[in-house]
Order: structure tokens, then C-alpha cells, then sequence
């Protein structure tokens, strides 16, 4: 299945670059191409403001940023995550605090998070983990029960659409968007925050410009790291959008063809179609046996693993060593992220993900069933 590497670059992104090097300018700063493409995705995500940066882990950070936690406050959110979702808590002063997850996508367990608010909880950071729709309906009404910040990672999930029909990332006060190298698009590293909050706006503006009003002048009104998108990053993102609709629908062809080959194999547990925009095929095998069923698959050249993570964030070494120089600033002495063991046994045996993207055709579906249905035989 090699040839199915998932990519839509062509001669419109080409095109792209080669418009904005003969235009000498490729500072975002000056240039036309990041706000166009801020302008584009406000339009795409009926979002009031988008600002672009140079990588999803920015996003996130600027969205942390803007939540303004006081050094020690808590961030509550998924262990079922890439890194690039916690770095920023930490590169903030905050301290991260993992609830456990549903055992059915691995999306945040609202009963879970409501069960970890402390007078030092400052956001929610839900992930819509491979495009599945978190349960972001139930984390507003605590955040806002609770005067909390809500943050949707949708890094994996470009025009996931949750219950009613609204995009993800669209509930929380914040949205961040990846353009990483294997997203649905990208431009190789970049990312997009999104809200309709004018102040979050604005500080996420500031945070990722070294918190220059450009408006005023050289004068800085806050603190803040360059995080700027490039010209060439935004060019190669603008014709990557007007591909997203194409790469979601084709995903979601495949993927409603494979669900269909699945129905009736016995021990395995499919996703909810409803809203998910596929960045891998989820499955979980409730006896335990994702790591025989990876191997299985792998075999026959399907691109497939365990648990996508080698141990959720709340078991990874990073806990046991310092976070600053020889401190572990922000974190307590006893810092030691609670269990979390819906997520540990997914992680261990019972998640299993199958590379997905919109080169797929019927006969790699049809591969992946026919394998799927021997395993064990």
C-alpha cells in the first residue's frame, strides 16, 4: 500500500511559492498571503478571527497563552495525545492534569475532567483524537459552569463536524488547526488558531509577533515568542485549502466502505462514522489483542500499529526528570500524574489505528478487510 502516501501537492502549490518569491517578500509581516489565508479559514470556519503561526504546538501554545493560567493553575486534558498538546501548558507555568478517556474513541471523558476541577483549574484542553468528534457540548457547559477557558486541539481533525453539524473547533473559545507534514493538508509545518473572542484575538496576535502592536509602532505590549507563519507556508496552505473538502470527502468514502466491510467481525469495535474526518481508522479490540491484530496487518503491508503512543502522556518519562535546568518548575516536588487506566489499557491492547488518507481506493479497502477477517484463522 506504499503508493498510497496520502499527499495532494501538485503544480498548485508550485505555483504558489514561485508567486511569492518573484514577489521578493516572504515575511508574513509585510506580505498578503497569511492574512488571505486567515481570511480564508474565518470564511471556511464562519469564525470571527484566524491567526496563523508556524507550527500546530504554536497554535496550541497561543491559545494557552490567551487563556493567561497564573504560574501553578492546572490544564486539564487527554493522555491520548501527541506531546505538541502539553508543551505548551508546561512553556506557561501551568501544570497538566490528564482525565481519563472514553473507552470507545479515546476522546476526553467529561465525567472524568468534571472529576479533576480545583480552584486551580484555569481550561479544558479536549482533542479530537483522529478526527472523531470529542464530546466538546458536555466540556462547554462545565467550562462555563465553572469559569473555565475551553480549548479544542483539532490538529487531527480539519472539517470534523460534531453533533447539529457545527465544525469542531468551532464550540471552544479556541480552535488550533496543524498544516503539519501529515495532516490533511499541509505546508509542511504551520497552524491556525481560530475564535470569535476579540481579546483572545488579540493576545494570541501579540503572543506570536514578540508582542509587537504594530499599530503603535516599535512598541511591545506583552510578552511574547515569533511564531510567525512564513509567506511561503501560508501559499502553500491557501492551495492546500481549496483541496480539504476533496481529501475529507475521499477519506470518508473509504472509510464508510471499510466499516461496511467490517460489520459482523466478531471482537472489534468500529468508530461512529457521525462527523469524523478519518486522519487514521481507528478500531478497538476489547479482548486485548491490537498488538496480535497490528502485527497481522503489518504482515500483509498494511500500515497499522498499536496504541498509536509507546505509553500515554500520563505514563511518559518526561514526568520523572526536571522541566526547567534542574527544576521541575511548575511542578510540585510529588508531581506525579494521577492513573488514568481506560487510556493505559487502550494504549497497552486495546487501540488500534490504521494509517488512513484520500488515495485510498476500494482495493486497498478491500485488502484491509480481507485481512482483517483472517486474523486468528
Amino acid at each position: 500500500m506504499a503508493e498510497a502516501d496520502g499527499r495532494t501537492l501538485g503544480d498548485e502549490e508550485v505555483d504558489a511559492l514561485a508567486r511569492v518569491i518573484r514577489s521578493g517578500m516572504l515575511n508574513s509581516v509585510w506580505g498578503t498571503e497569511a492574512r488571505a489565508l486567515e481570511a480564508a479559514v474565518t470564511e471556511l470556519y464562519g469564525s470571527r478571527h484566524a491567526i496563523s503561526c508556524s507550527s500546530g504546538t504554536a497554535a496550541l501554545h497561543l491559545s494557552v497563552a490567551a487563556a493567561a493560567p497564573d504560574p501553578g493553575d492546572e490544564i486539564i486534558t487527554t493522555p491520548i495525545t501527541d506531546f505538541g498538546t502539553v508543551a505548551p501548558i508546561l512553556a506557561q507555568n501551568a501544570v497538566p492534569v490528564f482525565a481519563d478517556v472514553d473507552p470507545s474513541d479515546g476522546n476526553l471523558d467529561p465525567d472524568a475532567v468534571a472529576a479533576l476541577i480545583t480552584p486551580r483549574t484555569r481550561a479544558i484542553m479536549a482533542v479530537h483524537l483522529f478526527g472523531a468528534p470529542a464530546r466538546v457540548g458536555e466540556l462547554r457547559a462545565l467550562a462555563d459552569d465553572h469559569g473555565l477557558t475551553l480549548i479544542e486541539d483539532c490538529a487531527q481533525a480539519w472539517l470534523t463536524e460534531l453533533p447539529g453539524g457545527r465544525p469542531a473547533g468551532t464550540v471552544g473559545d479556541v480552535g488550533c488547526l496543524s498544516l503539519q507534514q501529515w495532516k490533511h493538508i499541509t505546508c509542511g509545518d504551520g497552524g491556525i488558531a481560530i475564535t470569535d473572542d476579540d481579546g483572545l484575538a488579540r493576545r494570541m496576535r501579540l503572543f506570536a509577533d514578540k508582542g509587537w502592536d504594530r499599530a503603535a509602532g516599535r512598541s511591545h505590549a506583552a510578552f511574547g515568542l515569533n511564531y510567525r507563519m512564513t509567506e511561503l507556508q501560508a501559499a502553500v496552505a491557501r492551495a492546500q485549502l481549496a483541496k480539504l473538502p476533496g481529501v475529507v470527502a475521499a477519506r470518508r468514502r473509504t472509510a464508510g466502505e471499510l466499516l461496511a466491510a467490517l460489520r459482523g467481525l466478531p471482537d472489534l469495535l468500529p468508530p461512529r462514522p457521525d462527523g469524523h474526518a478519518w486522519w487514521l481508522f481507528p478500531l478497538v479490540c476489547p479482548r486485548g489483542d491490537a498488538p496480535e491484530r497490528a502485527a497481522h496487518l503489518s504482515a500483509a503491508g498494511i500500515p497499522a500499529r498499536s496504541g498509536y503512543l509507546a505509553e500515554p502522556l500520563n505514563r511518559a518519562p518526561v514526568w520523572d526528570g526536571p522541566v526547567y535546568g534542574r527544576s521541575r518548575y511548575p511542578l510540585d516536588d510529588g508531581y506525579v500524574p494521577a492513573p488514568c487506566p481506560t487510556a493505559e489499557r487502550m494504549v497497552a491492547r486495546t487501540l488500534l489505528v490504521i494509517d488512513w488518507n484520500e488515495h485510498y481506493t476500494s482495493a486497498h479497502v478491500e485488502l484491509i478487510a480481507d485481512t482483517m477477517a483472517k486474523f486468528g484463522t
